[in-house]
């Protein structure tokens, strides 16, 4: 049992049968009453104002305790005074909320899982079933109900169940139109055809190795190569992060866009490889897994791994919201800390005559006040700040650089146009994003492979080439006594060190890639640049990509120089794995 089941179980308020002889009954609505306004009390609290926030959820989740405990004490009382199995399920859907609600907050996996425990619950209890076809508002609390463990299985990448819950959703819907008006369910079929297009862009393939870090198949962080002291005696780590974006028409469930989804889970660590005893394991009906039902809570504690860092999702911000967040998290931000910023938009406009560009957060319909200008970025400046720039007009924030106003700013920028690719728009998702949080599926793609078209043990095989590559990469760019300090100074940080590798790799592959062969308008930027590290020729940028290449048999796609080192003239040695 976890802590926090734990505290629902131990923890005061309420009692055996009522107390001065108030009846149970009013004890209970009085509680219920009071969790209520608390609950919605915290609901209008934005989760990036986190101390308020932290402060208040204990409040909210003390009371909540409370009740839950007073209901299991006093069930038959209660449900001899009027309860019903609903209103039970009722709580737990709410604490179910606030335990998601607060891993948004903290990014803490915990309470993801206190929250999946909670809503796995409901569904094999099957609160919600009494009375669903009579009464649409209860109808309507079982369509929320399974809405709400989806986005919690989607996150928590428990694709199955998510594969079951949608389902039920859809079946349910249905027979909700049937059993009451049509009109009053036209907002969840358009939930149902959501999903469905989300988990149309998020497929098996794109989820074939987990996008957070993964201590089975990355560098563990103890192993990462230190930049010399020459170079920086600094060394910052990822603590916060905000993921923002706003594209027309663009694949989302709720407010998670793919591309946002895609990001937060590259910025979390995988944990007790979760992924790989998940994804093996055969579900039941009621959603347990096999005979002997996974402790979700084991699975995902490790206490072993650091915090992940905490991160602030937003999904279409106006533009003073945006700027709100991003002075809040400065505030906070701890002295070893870097800010990452992640902006994917589809829009610019015009900018005045003293801004080289900007990025239009909003619908065409608006300009200039939801305009996104490199200048809006200086005040915070102060803070050591890294932003990955996912728009046709990214160049235009280069100018940044030469105006901080305090701490040097990274930057890894989109292209300016992205090459035609059958299978990947913004309507299934950035490009360039796919080659920071899943490279060798974006490679794929990008020569015209889908998961009907690859073997598994092919794509495993390049992925482990792939992944012993970056890391050379990666001890190379440590080493180099021509690396700017300001990457130097993040270089050590597990989730940045990956994004950077993994921009590297996108950028040699489109420098290399035959439709758009060095057109610098295809090319991703980074500032400040990366230096060329001398490495063995078999590690050598060109090698890697055709090695890759030569696994799927796509080497067509390349151009490639002569000398280049080929796959049948390698010679791996292991020990030149890690150089």
């Amino acid at each position: 049992m976890s802590s926090q089941q734990q505290q629902m179980q131990n923890s005061g308020g309420g009692g055996g049968g009522g107390s001065m002889g108030i009846p149970a009954s009013e004890i209970f609505w009085t509680l219920a009453d009071k969790a209520d306004k608390k609950f919605s009390k915290i609901r209008d609290i934005p989760f990036y104002q986190r101390s308020r926030r932290d402060t208040y959820f204990y409040k909210v989740f003390k009371v909540y305790t409370q009740l839950w405990k007073f209901q299991q004490e006093n069930r038959q009382k209660l449900v001899e005074a009027g309860l019903r199995r609903w209103e039970i399920g009722e709580i737990a859907s709410r604490i179910g909320q606030l335990y998601f609600g607060q891993y948004m907050q903290t990014s803490d996996a915990n309470y993801l899982s206190e929250s999946y425990i909670f809503y796995e619950a409901i569904l094999t209890r099957e609160y919600f079933k009494e009375g669903m076809f009579q009464d649409v508002n209860i109808a309507n609390k079982q369509l929320r109900f399974l809405a709400r463990f989806i986005m919690v299985c989607l996150v928590l990448n428990r694709r199955e169940m998510v594969q079951q819950l949608v389902n039920q959703l859809k079946v349910l819907v249905d027979e909700c139109k049937r059993a009451f008006q049509e009109s009053d369910f036209k907002e969840w079929k358009l939930v149902v055809q959501e999903i469905v297009r989300f988990l149309k862009a998020d497929t098996a393939f794109m989820n074939m190795r987990p996008l957070r870090y993964s201590l089975v198949l990355d560098s563990h962080p103890d192993t990462l190569p230190h930049v010399p002291a020459a170079i920086t005696k600094r060394h910052l780590k990822l603590r916060d992060a905000v993921l923002s974006s706003f594209h027309q028409n663009e694949v989302k469930y709720s407010e998670l866009t793919v591309d946002t989804f895609r990001m937060l889970q590259c910025l979390e660590w995988e944990p007790s490889g979760l992924f790989y005893q998940s994804s093996g394991s055969k579900l039941s009906q009621n959603g347990a897994t096999g005979t002997s039902r996974i402790s979700y809570i084991q699975d995902i504690a490790d206490p072993t791994l650091p915090a992940n860092p905490r991160k602030a999702v937003l999904y279409r911000p106006a533009l003073t919201h945006f700027i709100a967040v991003l002075a809040t998290i400065c505030e906070e931000l701890p002295s070893d800390g870097i800010l990452l910023v992640y902006l994917s938009a589809s829009g610019y406009c015009s900018s005045p005559q003293n801004e080289s560009g900007c990025i239009h957060l909003g619908s065409h319909g608006e300009r200039g006040s939801n305009c996104v200008y490199p200048s809006d970025f200086l005040p915070f400046t102060r803070r050591p700040l890294l932003l990955v720039i996912d728009n046709d007009n990214s160049n235009a924030f280069k100018v940044i650089a030469d105006a901080e106003k305090g701490e040097p700013v990274a930057m890894l920028l989109s292209p300016s146009c992205s090459p035609a690719v059958s299978d990947c728009s913004h309507s299934n998702g950035s490009l360039f994003t796919m080659f920071l949080t899943a490279p060798l599926q974006a490679f794929c793609l990008l020569i015209g492979l889908s998961d009907t078209d690859i073997d598994l043990d092919t794509f495993n095989k390049a992925e482990a080439i792939l992944t012993s590559s970056l890391n050379t990469w990666g001890l190379a760019l440590a080493i180099s006594n021509t690396l700017n300090p300001v990457w130097g100074q993040i270089l050590g940080d597990p989730f940045i060190r990956r994004l950077i590798l993994r921009f590297m790799f996108c950028q040699e592959v489109l420098t290399l890639y035959a439709p758009v062969y060095k057109e610098n308008k295809f090319l991703p930027t980074c500032v400040p640049a990366l230096p060329m590290p001398a490495m063995p020729p078999t590690y050598s940028y060109e090698s890697v990509i055709l090695n890759v290449a030569s696994m799927f048999g796509a080497t067509k796609y390349f151009i490639f120089s002569e000398d280049v080192v080929r796959p049948e003239n390698l010679e791996v040695d292991l020990n030149q794995l890690t150089l």
